[in-house]
């Protein structure tokens, strides 16, 4: 999109940017649409096909990873989903664009795109936070709902590399990532934005403004908010996904694309599988593509048991958002969460490091991996409560990382007073002391407490009459302590002693070894 100016690339004739016609409603799916074959390989867009996938190594053993759920509605500093709900009378962003940008018949999403400059962002120095964080892999948001590319698009106008920031942020993420070794990984959440964006195509039904469309029905910018007139979105799983087949094919050239230009060892869709076969055949070419680069697959795709699209337990990582799994699942899955809300808001509370500290080891204990989204201000640059968190993650992290990653469950997940209800949306939790979660790696089995630790720690499933473990503890160690650790095994528990001084904040973690 070199070359073409604000108000030319806004104005203009798709024909004439190069961009072929958007798709249409009354469009559909001809001979000459018929779907690409999946690169070579042995999985095909059949379930059967996808249901022998499993997920690689890499991933069971990184255990936390980086999100950046950034882009163009961190804007107005209001919270996620601002691009629809600015077209909702009512709802509070709509109130706040109207005193803030004016009317969305005149001043729409559009036209936030072009304020979203990201003139503070710095990759390499936010990689290299995020990894001493603990941080084994990242990913970057790829699109939202809003239909906006955050990479050099082929075939979408309205993206990154064009617009607002003009410059490819996928693109710059990904190098970021790689030169330190991280795992890198993209979101797409395109599917759902079909029907997402129906309100831009309504109108205010009141004065001074009543029946005057909003910027969305404008036919010049169909492509950016879709052609959709009938097909309203109400949260609800049936009404995620649309019908149409031309808008099923858009997103797989879309995400194709994704996929193919910066080779992610991790794909997310926000929702289930979209779309059928159409969906089938993308992961497919995920997961063939990933064999074709590294002999072997590398490749994630996560997406949800959310009742929207198809889920496949045993052809994905399933992702939970904003919530935990009630015990240990034997495949491995991924928590979706973030440190405050979903884009930047100047009101939404942010997590505490405990509280992620907590939730981590929970979901770990589980055979889990947590995906933490890590609030950026609109120009790339991290609020101070983000700054703060990644700092004591470090530290946390630097005394207690052989807890966490490269670690597996233990035959149970934990014990203590507090159970999480499990499933999405549901991940506050009061944790204590008393609560703790078990990993183990090689022959070593890691007690994590869920809380700071103080006077004795009495684990019960590691009583001399216990079920589940009958070997005798030889020895203790608090991860971060220097000196010996007094324990005794009775019949009852494994108590153990705890220092007057902890190595670190949140949640302290014992090593314990047995004999025979």
């Amino acid at each position: 999109m070199v070359g073409f100016s604000k108000r030319e690339v806004l104005a203009a004739p798709l024909a004439a940017l190069g961009f072929a016609p958007a798709y249409s409603r009354d469009r559909s799916l001809r001979a000459q649409d018929a779907l690409p074959s999946p690169a070579i390989g042995p999985f095909d867009a059949s379930v059967a096909s996808l249901k022998t996938y499993r997920a690689p190594a890499w991933f069971g053993d990184a255990k936390f990873g980086i999100w950046s759920h950034w882009g163009p509605q961190a804007v107005p500093r209001q919270g996620d989903w601002y691009a629809r709900f600015l077209y909702v009378p009512g709802h509070p962003h709509y109130d706040h664009h109207l005193k803030t940008y004016g009317h969305p018949s005149e001043f729409g999403h559009k036209d936030i795109i072009a304020l979203w400059k990201a003139e503070n962002f710095d990759p390499d120095a936010l990689m290299h936070k995020y990894a001493a964080a603990g941080a084994r892999y990242f990913v970057a948001m790829g699109v939202h709902h809003d239909n906006f590319d955050l990479w050099n698009s082929k075939h979408h106008r309205w993206n990154a590399a064009a617009m607002g920031p003009r410059r490819d942020i996928v693109g710059a993420w990904r190098t970021a990532a790689k030169r330190l070794g991280l795992r890198f990984g993209v979101s797409e959440h395109l599917g759902a934005s079909y029907t997402w964006w129906h309100p831009s195509h309504l109108y205010d039904q009141f004065w001074p403004k009543l029946g005057l469309r909003y910027d969305g029905a404008d036919p010049r910018y169909t492509d950016l908010y879709h052609d959709n007139r009938d097909e309203p979105f109400v949260n609800t799983p049936a009404s995620w996904y649309t019908t149409n087949p031309a808008f099923h094919r858009h997103w797989l050239d879309r995400i194709r694309d994704l996929v193919d230009s910066y080779q992610p060892d991790l794909l997310y869709t926000d929702g289930g599988l979209p779309f059928g076969e159409v969906g089938r055949a993308l992961v497919a070419h995920l997961y063939n593509s990933s064999i074709a680069r590294n002999g072997t697959l590398d490749a994630v795709y996560t997406c949800k048991d959310s009742g929207s699209g198809e889920f496949h337990k045993e052809a994905v990582v399933q992702d939970v958002e904003r919530g935990v799994l009630a015990g240990i699942n034997p495949l491995p899955w991924q928590t979706c969460t973030s440190n405050a809300d979903w884009f930047y808001s100047d009101h939404h509370p942010f997590k505490t490091t405990g509280e992620v500290v907590t939730m981590l080891a929970d979901i770990v204990s589980k055979n889990g991996n947590m995906l933490l989204n890590i609030s950026q201000y609109p120009d790339g640059s991290l609020p101070p409560q983000s700054e703060q968190l990644l700092a004591e993650l470090a530290a946390w992290m630097k005394v207690h990382s052989e807890a966490i990653h490269g670690t597996r469950p233990w035959k149970i997940h934990g014990e203590g007073p507090t159970t999480p209800k499990p499933g999405m949306f549901n991940e506050k939790a009061e944790y204590t002391a008393q609560d703790i979660r078990f990993t183990t790696k090689g022959a070593a089995l890691y007690a994590i407490t869920l809380a700071e630790p103080r006077g004795t720690v009495a684990i019960r499933a590691l009583a001399l009459d216990n079920p589940h473990e009958r070997r005798r503890v030889r020895s203790v160690r608090l991860l971060g302590h220097p000196g010996p650790i007094a324990y005794r095994q009775t019949d009852s528990a494994l108590v153990i002693d705890v220092p007057t001084t902890l190595p670190a904040r949140h949640a302290s973690a014992f090593k314990i070894g047995f004999g025979a």
